[in-house]
């Protein structure tokens, strides 16, 4: 049965052009190109094996992790490729890795908080990987409180240095992948203080280790936090911990793109020009006082601690977290469709009842309560990849405004990475736990996939912002645009649909305050506009030209199921705020029975537009060919528990309780 396509019948029930899917799936024609070819390269390279990842040792996974990150680099560097190349090679190695954090938080933290000086410095050396950065912002007693950081960067101006120290245990930073072992350099986030005031949070630029026999620096106590959740899954990653003991750097290793301190003699521009005592300034969108060496306006802090209030935007210090989290949402839509596939082709294969006069068993795919289950969560992948592309774009144009010192947009990209964040990982955690039950006991299996995917998955829904935590942040964000309704300041952008909400500001309410009382009401609040977004960037994708035969009918499919599933399953808060009637909620659950016929015979063909190989997957009930069985009873037999036929401990365990020997056993 080798070889043998199980779902060829399935692929030829296609009413759609599925070549035509997968650009659609990745964005562009080239981006397919590079995809493909990138993904076939991993697959066929036996270097980046990884079946046998959960019967590892921790040390053992480890090692095999630094081999094939070693390995990869190789890989780019014999075949040169391509930047965009590099990232999708490391993608399709599906390895968590220190050079996730590496490429994927540190280098765009120098890119977005440094100073062109200071990248010109670091960038080079960290695209060369001749140092390994990491990201050491949450601590042992604080994570999503970015401002209450504990770790203090105090600022001497008589040796122009930065004194990082670690006052309390609560202080140690806690759970930066990359840090625990391999890091020689971190982006840590400390609590400056000048001339004995606190000044608010920022970054520094620190190095951890010896880049000569990658010893810890004087001062540094740095380790590994210890085995996490799952068996192989995100074990592979050396999540650290890290203690300063009065660390001394110089004062230009201080992200100082949007904040700058100055030492002591350091020139300003402007009425203030010439030589200066003042040794703290921090880059505003106001106009008067001192002006920088680039042309913005700055605020300055005495030696004396005397200092003007800043009006940039918070948000912009975390620069490097907006765009973490865009690049979040983008990956939930990856991990969300791994499972979705396994789940859709074993759903084809798998067979249970149903059985007529001696025929074949009823397609597990074929039942309705499981296409209830499993066809929002197919819409719900597309849905996210759609958004994601959006909030890319949305990243990208709030940098460039930044950069011409428009902050306007800056509270709308906060409250979208944030909220989309929260709202995309909590679903896709939840989807590829929903896709394990689908698969019924064999999704229990390691070589299911699904179990070391949620592994991998779930920390997405407490890292770079605890879910809850950022939905109360876009919470905010929308009870301040809600108070500004009445003024002059019209909501613009993704809260534009707030302008046809304005007679509610005629219904007056006693209440004034009571934010944290109202906390569990707002967070609904916030996923219901995160909802909307995602249903409306949907839609706004439809409206675009979509080439391939039924390729745009199919994803107008999926976009209903998507829109129509979220009514149902809050079809309590629609019918008690009046916004539909009993009747329309039946009919959106008729219609949605109809929609998912509609979906089924092009399940298979929905799924293979991701263009997975079985190499990335890494599931056998998901393998392209649907040929579980024989592959499932094949990797059995590989496991290291069989590779004896009695037990080690037999004679020591078994034989005596067999032989009720146990009182003379010498256990």
């Amino acid at each position: 049965m080798e070889g043998v396509d199980h779902l060829a019948h399935e692929r030829n029930k296609s009413e759609f052009d599925v070549d035509a899917m997968k650009i659609v799936w990745a964005g562009s024609p080239h981006a397919f190109v590079v995809s493909d070819r990138i993904s076939k390269l991993v697959a066929s390279d036996p270097g980046f094996r990884k079946d046998n990842r959960s019967t590892l040792s921790r040390k053992e996974l480890f090692k095999n992790t630094l081999r094939k990150a070693a390995y990869a680099w190789k890989t780019i560097i014999d075949l040169h490729l391509s930047e965009e190349e590099a990232a999708k090679l490391r993608f399709y190695v599906d390895e968590p890795a220190f050079t996730d954090v590496h490429w994927g938080m540190f280098i765009p933290a120098i890119k977005g908080q440094g100073t062109e000086e200071q990248q010109q410095k670091w960038l080079p050396l960290a695209y060369k990987m001749q140092i390994i950065g990491c990201y050491a912002q949450t601590e042992l007693g604080h994570g999503s409180n970015v401002q209450g950081l504990e770790t203090t960067a105090t600022f001497d101006p008589q040796t122009d240095e930065f004194i990082i120290h670690s006052p309390t245990l609560t202080s140690s930073k806690w759970w930066p992948g990359g840090l625990g072992k391999v890091a020689t350099h971190a982006i840590a986030y400390a609590l400056l203080i000048v001339g004995g005031r606190e000044q608010g949070v920022h970054g520094f630029i620190v190095q951890l280790r010896s880049l000569e026999d990658h010893s810890p620096l004087p001062g540094m106590t740095v380790g590994d936090i210890g085995m996490k959740f799952g068996n192989g899954a995100y074990n592979a990653m050396d999540n650290g911990v890290l203690r300063f003991d009065h660390v001394r750097i110089p004062r230009n290793q201080m992200l100082m793109s949007h904040v700058m301190v100055l030492g002591r003699g350091s020139s300003l521009l402007g009425p203030w020009g010439g030589k200066t005592d003042f040794v703290y300034s921090q880059w505003s969108a106001l106009r008067g006082g001192p002006v920088g060496a680039n042309g913005k306006v700055v605020l300055v802090v005495t030696c004396e601690g005397k200092y003007k209030q800043s009006d940039v935007p918070r948000q912009l210090v975390y620069g490097a977290m907006l765009y973490v989290r865009q690049t979040i949402v983008a990956d939930a839509s990856c991990a969300l469709s791994r499972a979705v596939c396994i789940a859709t082709r074993y759903s084809a294969v798998r067979r249970q009842f149903g059985s007529q006069n001696g025929g074949p068993e009823t397609q597990v795919i074929d039942y309705k309560t499981q296409q209830s289950r499993l066809f929002p969560l197919l819409a719900s992948a597309y849905a996210f990849r759609f958004v994601g592309e959006w909030l890319k774009w949305l990243y990208a144009d709030v940098t460039q405004r930044l950069q011409a010192n428009d902050f306007s947009t800056l509270p709308e990209a906060h409250a979208c990475t944030a909220g989309l964040k929260s709202l995309t990982t909590t679903a896709t955690a939840d989807g590829i736990e929903e896709c394990r039950k689908l698969c019924g006991g064999h999704g229990y299996l390691c070589s299911s996939g699904l179990p070391e995917l949620f592994a991998v998955y779930v920390p997405a829904c407490t890292y770079e912002g605890e879910n809850t935590v950022l939905l109360l942040q876009v919470a905010r964000f929308l009870m301040k645009t809600v108070s500004q309704l009445g003024s002059s300041k019209k909501p613009v952008g993704t809260i534009a649909y707030m302008t046809r909400v304005e007679h509610l500001m005629q219904c007056r309410c006693g209440v004034q305050r009571g934010f944290a009382e109202l906390s569990a009401d707002l967070v609904e609040a916030a996923v219901a506009h995160c909802q909307l977004l995602v249903v409306s960037k949907f839609i706004e994708k439809l409206q675009q030209e979509i080439p391939g035969k039924g390729v745009k009918q199919q994803l107008e499919v999926l976009c209903n199921i998507y829109a129509l599933f979220l009514l149902h399953k809050h079809q309590g808060d629609f019918l008690s705020t009046g916004c539909i009637t009993p009747k329309h909620a039946a009919l959106a659950n008729d219609e949605l029975r109809s929609l998912y016929s509609q979906v089924r015979p092009n399940a298979i063909a929905l799924v293979d537009a991701f263009n997975y190989t079985d190499h990335y997957l890494g599931s056998i009930l998901g393998c392209y060919d649907g040929n579980v069985y024989p592959k499932l009873y094949e990797a059995a037999w590989k496991d290291p528990l069989n590779e004896s036929v009695v037990p080690d401990g037999y004679h020591q365990y078994i034989r005596p309780l067999l032989k009720q020997e146990i009182r003379t056993a010498r256990l």
